[in-house]
């Protein structure tokens, strides 16, 4: 740790009040990063503290930010029965061992009726909220 506060004190005015290990190295490896390759554009920087204080993604941003990763299971209780999802990537999900090509068609299967699959698993912000990021 010592040599981590010796970096920390080259690289910063001033000492966190907390000492988690983890959080020092991610920090200097991003202001040593930032001064070898340049920071944030002001645009961006601005960009990302207005999301912070609101918590709202831009609209451009919005359909990125509903991509869903690899690995994630979806749940959803439907007529007292709990059903999982696996995404297993873009365009595949696995349900009961059988894989989809959409939530949709998985929504579909479940209910028997022409369901949105975002909007059955939750995943879809209701008629005049804005999403959250």
């Amino acid at each position: 740790m010592e040599d981590l506060w010796a970096l920390w004190d080259e690289y910063f005015d001033e000492r966190p009040k907390h000492h988690h290990r983890t959080w020092l190295e991610s920090r200097l490896a991003y202001r040593i990063q930032e001064r070898a390759f340049g920071g944030l554009k002001p645009a961006t920087r601005r960009k990302l503290e207005q999301i912070g204080e609101t918590g709202l993604l831009p609209r451009g941003l919005r359909r990125e930010a509903s991509r869903l990763l690899p690995g994630t299971v979806l749940t959803r209780i439907f007529d007292d029965v709990e059903h999982r999802v696996l995404v297993r990537g873009s365009n595949d999900f696995e349900y009961q061992g059988q894989r989809f090509k959409s939530l949709t068609a998985i929504a579909r299967h479940i209910t028997g009726t022409p369901w949105s699959g975002p909007a059955f698993f939750g995943l879809k912000a209701k008629d005049g909220q804005k999403e959250m990021a």
